[in-house]
């Protein structure tokens, strides 16, 4: 990505966060807290097939991320990522979906890491030196490979709204692949919580669709733009 790219992703990212998190903060303040924004116009009507918190277990048959997201009541995520490339590759590029100097001054730094990283490539699992992640990576694969799966704890990426009676929050979420391969339609399920979610790389950034409490973002982004701020009642 050159320079200039990089630069307009990360002001249209710290612009969605600030909006994003500061509705979730000033929701938090009121003494009777409304419901969720609705999603974008247009987009109410595309419902999902089943309750958001239900997984895919069928074998993908087309290239694509899918994206299986469990909120946990610390602002942690348990995050099961499925990948079908087109061609097979033998080395995996891997990113953090944001660092703190990438949030607004005003909101509480966020250093997203991941841990208890495992990867099967081909039903295989691959030897990694260590299960931590904390910012760019590359993961070498023993054979090339086409079906990858990565299971994962991804914490530090969640500002909870303060001050707050319930577990109001907002994370940022990124395949954790999404630069081996960014053109890969990604599908972001998120199984409980979810409020609201805005995509700062689409030119439609607002991303939920379908209706509470069945709330779903949009799927079939591509991967290189599927950054997604995620407004959440995380579980107690």
């Amino acid at each position: 990505m050159g320079v200039t790219s990089g630069v307009h992703e990360r002001a249209w990212y710290l612009a969605t966060v600030a909006l994003v998190l500061g509705y979730s903060a000033t929701v938090a303040c009121s003494a009777n807290t409304p419901g969720p924004t609705a999603p974008s116009p247009g987009l109410g009507t595309v419902r999902p097939t089943g309750p958001a918190s239900g997984t895919t277990t069928s074998p993908q048959t087309k290239p694509g991320v899918e994206l299986t997201v469990v909120p946990h009541s610390d602002g942690s995520f348990d995050i099961t990522e499925r990948v079908l490339l087109p061609r097979p590759t033998d080395m995996l590029q891997l990113q953090l979906p944001a660092s703190g100097d990438q949030l607004p001054g005003m909101m509480a730094p966020t250093k997203p890491q991941v841990t208890n990283l495992k990867v099967v490539a081909d039903d295989q699992s691959v030897p990694l030196e260590t299960t931590s992640v904390p910012g760019a990576d590359l993961i070498p694969l023993t054979v090339a490979a086409a079906e990858l799966q990565l299971t994962y704890r991804l914490s530090g990426s969640t500002v909870f709204a303060s001050p707050s009676a319930t577990n109001r929050a907002g994370a940022a979420i990124r395949p954790l692949t999404a630069n081996t391969d960014g053109s890969l339609p990604t599908t972001i399920t998120v199984t409980s919580g979810l409020l609201n979610a805005v995509c700062p790389l689409l030119s439609e950034p607002r991303c939920a669709v379908g209706d509470p409490p069945h709330l779903m973002v949009r799927p079939d982004i591509p991967a290189a733009k599927a950054l997604v701020v995620l407004q959440l009642d995380l579980p107690r």
